[in-house]
């Protein structure tokens, strides 16, 4: 069985945005932001949905608030790990 195309996580969306805005986009490399990325998003619930306009639509206003207040919660503390835990490079690994 495949899953319908537009079938994605809602905060796959949010996440991205909040990023952006940080501007990780421009200040870290990307293997950093798709580090970054999913680190955040396995902090958060998935919400599965089909189309945005759904969710602009039937989402209260205080949920919409709080699941922006999660991801926001959920970088900071992303990004602190990993600036706390830095990447070694492969070839820095195979030297030890």
């Amino acid at each position: 069985m495949k899953l319908d195309d537009d079938i994605h996580n809602y905060y796959e969306n949010l996440v991205v945005q909040k990023i952006e805005a940080l501007g990780f986009y421009q200040s870290q490399t990307p293997d950093f932001v798709a580090d970054l990325t999913c680190l955040v998003l396995n902090q958060l619930p998935p919400r599965y949905i089909r189309y945005e306009v759904d969710m602009a639509f039937f989402l209260p206003i205080s949920e919409r608030t709080q699941m922006e207040m999660n991801v926001s919660h959920a970088v900071s503390n992303a990004n602190k790990y990993l600036e706390t835990h830095p990447k070694q490079n492969v070839s820095d690994k195979n030297e030890e």
